[in-house]
């Protein structure tokens, strides 16, 4: 679903080229073929942008979390070796990534609502698609993670907007259980087994999410609420993904970093049960083996990912958002244990997570410069 901008440009081209000799006065002709192409520019992008590409502000929200707790983990943590490892990270570092994230939010959001507008056609399509329909639930979950972490001088903590804020994200995400989980109750086992596939775990992460938020705000029982409905289901949709049948696991080639989802459900529940109960027991420690034990069972098969980690594509920040909620609730851990292995599993999980999320904003950044680039080409 990524735009393929360089063969339709190429045709404007020539058929612009064709005409620049008809007009005597060059610099209108210019000005023409740069509204002309540009244009049609922005309509490529419109039509090709698509709900998965909120992987990227789900992932920086998350990131703005995980960078949140490390500072609080520097400074509690008086081991002089673990801060040579991990140095403490100044809080003006937190703030700057959660305006990033909150611009990259909102910039994606305001491009969907112009592909709204423009192709509702296509969106359309997206949302009866097994796939990507859970993409929906990615901008809320983000507005979710960035509503628990916001500077004191922008928002208060007990402000009524964040209040506000809160219930906005979280109807959408209630609206779109209805549908999914409707579906999987009222057409039965046959109709779950045929459109089961990992993405589907967004759906339960973001009722996890919700449920760890309502926390924050400090409405326990909504939190209760959207906690047992994500987990019911998390089991019923488990076990259908587990007794699947081999070559039916309803994504491309290309989409199996998702696969990371498995990892990603057990660590926000983890989270969120360790919220809702005010300390890590033993029910989170278990959801966070888990979490621990399909990270190592995919990471033990890179053959899976082989074909798909060719070219960059933005599927590749699936690798992005499991791993910094691993790395958050690994932290917990080390947190509720205080034992040397798990503080140094929690600052290995960290620095890694912080390095891939890293890498990927750059490969993103470099793919969507080649596109303005080859754009701007065009027009000179």
């Amino acid at each position: 679903m990524e735009p393929k901008v360089s063969s339709e440009l190429s045709v404007e081209v020539t058929i612009d080229a064709s005409s620049t000799t008809l007009p005597s006065d060059c610099t209108s002709n210019k000005s023409r073929l740069i509204g002309r192409i540009g244009k049609h520019f922005v309509s490529v992008v419109l039509a090709n942008f698509h709900a998965g590409y909120f992987r990227i502000s789900m992932s920086l929200c998350a990131q703005v979390m995980l960078w949140n707790n490390l500072i609080r983990f520097t400074r509690e943590n008086n081991d002089p070796h673990m801060r040579l490892v991990l140095p403490m990270l100044p809080s003006i570092a937190c703030t700057l990534l959660w305006s990033m994230a909150l611009v990259i939010l909102l910039s994606l959001s305001l491009v969907y609502i112009l592909r709204c507008y423009y192709h509702f056609d296509k969106v359309k399509l997206e949302f009866l698609n097994h796939v990507g329909v859970n993409y929906l639930f990615a901008p809320w979950m983000s507005c979710l993670f960035l509503l628990q972490l916001p500077p004191n001088f922008l928002v208060p903590r007990n402000s009524i907007y964040k209040q506000i804020l809160w219930w906005v994200s979280v109807v959408p995400i209630i609206m779109l259980d209805i549908k999914i989980y409707g579906q999987w109750f009222t057409k039965g086992k046959r109709f779950l087994s045929r459109v089961a596939n990992p993405t589907n775990q967004l759906s339960v992460i973001a009722n996890l999410v919700g449920a760890k938020a309502a926390i924050y705000m400090g409405c326990v029982q909504i939190a209760v609420c959207l906690f047992s409905l994500g987990m019911v289901h998390y089991l019923v949709l488990f076990v259908t993904l587990y007794q699947r049948l081999p070559m039916s696991n309803g994504v491309s080639t290309m989409l199996r970093p998702v696969f990371f989802l498995f990892t990603a459900t057990p660590s926000m529940a983890s989270l969120a049960w360790s919220s809702i109960t005010g300390s890590f027991g033993n029910a989170s420690k278990m959801l966070f083996f888990l979490s621990l034990f399909l990270f190592m069972s995919l990471i033990c098969r890179p053959s899976l990912f082989k074909k798909s980690m060719k070219k960059f594509r933005i599927a590749w920040w699936a690798y992005s958002f499991p791993l910094t909620l691993l790395a958050l609730t690994s932290m917990e851990y080390a947190q509720a244990v205080k034992e040397e292995f798990a503080q140094t599993l929690a600052v290995l999980l960290s620095v890694v997570s912080i390095l891939v999320s890293f890498v990927l904003l750059i490969l993103t950044t470099v793919k969507f410069n080649k596109l303005f680039l080859a754009n701007e080409l065009i027009i000179n």
